[in-house]
Parts: structure tokens; sequence; C-alpha cells
């Protein structure tokens, strides 16, 4: 039985997943014609993450790494219809910012393309295009922190749905299984750092699932669609009229957050989906 076959067919079955996890969200934007303050560079740091895992998989510079190729290509598309959807419908301003993003991506793009299928000597693409989708990919691991310091903080997991951050952790376990089973590094050093990632958050969730919220200043939250907010969420701080001496008073209670649909960046999957 071909274990690391499965482990692929598996990988790419929850990454498809996580990639579909926008659909509503995108949904929603379509009927309404606007973005609201959606944010579309996540959705562009995806596309470059999912742009660098395709040339690695390519058989120019790796052998047997057709389900990291095909896996990668659908990203590519997912994440190139949202943007699209994104463009359309978003304010000019934030259209013009995501715009000249996406085209410094795709000059940089074509530049490593260039170099790497031209001017690097074939044995050493697979380790120069390896090195760097594990230094993008480590980067993209560094913006779950910060949600994470917002739950310690507010000592509640409402950034940070349950069920994404599960299905985030198996997608980085199945990857990383994979990897070892191809004798891959460059496949089990950002996957590896997706499991830490998962057990972390799915660990904060087992502290504070019971605690006391404590109300939080709307300024640390992390923007909607951004992979640090690991999902598309809503939350604000809400000051309601109190009657005091006659006259209305505002008084600081926190609501609760209004959870989206999942609007997820592909995280903790270290560009293997």
């Amino acid at each position: 039985m071909d274990f690391k076959l499965i482990l692929g067919i598996l990988g790419n079955a929850i990454a498809i997943a996580l990639f579909a996890s926008p659909l509503p969200t995108f949904w929603k934007i379509f009927k309404k014609k606007d973005t609201e303050d959606y944010s579309g560079i996540p959705y562009v740091a995806t596309l470059m993450n999912c742009l660098l895992w395709v040339l690695y998989g390519l058989p120019l510079v790796s052998k047997d790494a057709l389900l990291v190729l095909t896996i990668n290509v659908a990203g590519c598309a997912f994440e190139i219809s949202y943007l699209i959807l994104f463009l359309l419908y978003s304010p000019k301003m934030e259209r013009r910012k995501v715009g000249k993003i996406l085209i410094a991506v795709t000059i940089v793009y074509s530049i490593l393309v260039s170099l790497s299928l031209i001017v690097v000597p074939k044995k050493t693409r697979k380790m120069e295009v390896g090195s760097l989708c594990v230094i993008f990919g480590v980067g993209m691991y560094v913006s779950p922190l910060s949600v994470m310091r917002l739950v310690i903080k507010t000592r509640s997991v409402e950034y940070m749905p349950l069920l994404l951050c599960i299905c985030v952790f198996l997608n980085s376990t199945v990857w990383t299984g994979y990897g070892i089973l191809a004798k891959d590094v460059f496949i089990i050093i950002p996957n590896a750092l997706g499991m830490l990632a998962g057990v972390l958050q799915l660990s904060l969730h087992v502290i504070y699932r019971h605690a006391i919220p404590l109300e939080n200043d709307i300024e640390d939250e992390p923007a909607k669609g951004s992979r640090a907010a690991g999902g598309d969420i809503a939350a604000q701080t809400v000051y309601p009229t109190v009657e005091k001496d006659g006259r209305p008073h505002p008084s600081k209670t926190t609501a609760s957050s209004t959870h989206r649909s999942t609007n997820v960046s592909t995280p903790g999957s270290g560009g293997i989906v």
C-alpha cells in the first residue's frame, strides 16, 4: 500500500476544503456588490504562496511532486477567482492598493521563474526554489501569533474558529507525514510549523473555552479575511446609550462578535495547499 499517495490525496482533499472556505463570503460580496472592509492582501499572499509551490512541483524542478503541483494549481485558481471578484467590487483606493501589490507579485514571480528555469543549474533548482518556499511559508506562519496574543489578552477564542483550527492542524499533519515519506525537508519544515501552530491554537481553545471574556479594544482585532484572524470574523465594540441624570451617556459594553462565513487564506498549510 502506497501510504505517501494516500496522504497526498487526503492532503489534497483537505486543502481543497480550506481553499473553498471563503466561497460564502465572496458569494455575499457578489450579491452586495461591495467588499465592505474586507482585505484583499491575504489572497494575494496566498496566491504568491501557491505560485511558489507550483514552481517547486514542476518536473523541471522536482521529481515526483505531482500532488504538490496539482493542489497548488487548484489553489491558484481559487485565489485568482477571489481576487477578480475583490477587484470588481472593492472601493477605488483598496482596488488600487491590491492591484499594485498584485502587479509587484506578478513581476517578482516572473523573475523567479526565469532565474530558476534558465539561470539556476538543474541539480540545484530544487534546493533554491524549496528554500524560497520555506522562507515564505515560515513568514506566513508568523501572522497567527497576533490572533493567539489577542485570544490570551481577551480570554476569548471568538477570533479563532475551532473548526478552522482543526482543519488547519489536520492539513499540516497530513502534509508533514507526506513530506516524511517523500523525504522532502522543504515540505516537512513549513508543515511541521503548521502542526505546532495548530496545537497551540487548539490548546488555547481548551484553556479559554469557558473563560469570561475581557473587554477588548477594537483596534486590536485582526483584519477581515486575514490569516491572523483565522477566518472571516467581524467583531465590534458597541457602546449602548444609557440614561444618566436625564442625559444619554455611552456605556462601554463589548458586544460579542458576529461570526461570518469562514474566510481563510489557507492558513497552517505551509504552502502545500
